[in-house]
């Protein structure tokens, strides 16, 4: 496998800010070739300053990104879904000017807004056609692929298989809409990993998080990184692979996900050990 591996900024920090610019050559200097920056408010989030140390350092970058209740393109009123489409749209912005491939995350919905039902016929028209009008952008200013993370049951009622994900690619219908993947929501949701990425296929398996079941170091739980990474050879797969997972101190964040005790010393120890793991397995590919 000769994939680029990467690490999250959510290893280091919950909201990247001016002060978290260290970040960007510390991955490098543990031996990560792409940095995932998680954008929490990509109206705040410093992008000249970013793009600034992105080239002195020289490593490659892309961006996910977390919709909320207040910009879900979901949510029956108008104005919130407006404000879900401008939220997209200033993170395009960011990825062009940093030269970020990829937007991935949750970034069809707001991540947690859960209606206690099943997706809506309704839900899925907002969605497509909030999605339409951001990708039509992107295709418009620069060359982002925008990838939508199917996550598992308890965080969105949304997208969380790759079939489904599939289906809202297909009905965007723009061609820079693909399917972002993580093992730690599929080993809830998916029947099968090759078989994800199978349904995914080159043509929309656009970007990948290669967790662990639990969130800990990647390689030390039940996801079958030998079997993904094949499947992943399979098809073609030639994107980055991610280590998203967060220092156990958060407060937000950890609560959000609900991690409610330590995987790793640090999160760093995380990255460190799991792209160890990681590089072990995919040399045996």
């Amino acid at each position: 496998m000769k994939n680029k591996f990467g690490v999250d900024s959510f290893i280091w920090t919950e909201s990247f800010s001016k002060k978290d610019l260290w970040i960007i050559p510390k991955a490098k200097e543990l031996g990560f070739e792409v940095i995932d920056f998680a954008i929490s408010n990509p109206f705040t989030f410093p992008v000249e300053k970013v793009k600034a140390e992105l080239e002195r350092v020289g490593i490659d970058c892309v961006c996910t990104t977390t919709l909320t209740p207040e910009t879900n393109p979901i949510s029956p009123d108008a104005e919130i879904r407006a404000a879900g489409v401008k939220a997209m749209k200033k993170c395009v912005d960011i990825c062009n000017e940093l030269g970020a491939p990829i937007l991935g995350g949750v970034n069809y919905a707001g991540w947690g807004y859960l209606t206690k039902k099943p997706r809506t016929e309704e839900e899925w028209n907002w969605g497509v056609e909030c999605m339409r009008e951001v990708a039509e952008y992107a295709k418009q200013t620069g060359d982002v692929t925008i990838c939508v993370e199917c996550v598992n049951r308890f965080e969105t009622h949304f997208l969380n298989i790759a079939e489904d994900a599939v289906a809202f690619c297909k009905d965007v219908g723009t061609g820079n809409v693909k399917v972002h993947l993580d093992c730690f929501h599929m080993i809830r949701e998916e029947k099968s990993f090759a078989g994800a990425v199978k349904t995914c296929g080159k043509e929309y398996l656009g970007y990948i998080h290669v967790n662990e079941n639990d969130r800990g170091i990647p390689g030390t739980g039940l996801v079958p990184f030998k079997e993904f990474f094949n499947a992943l050879v399979e098809i073609g797969y030639d994107g980055p692979l991610v280590i998203e997972s967060f220092d156990p101190s958060f407060e937000e964040l950890s609560g959000n996900c609900a991690i409610w005790r330590k995987l790793a010393d640090t999160g760093e120890e995380l990255a460190i050990e799991g792209l160890k793991n990681l590089k072990a397995i995919a040399a045996e590919i």
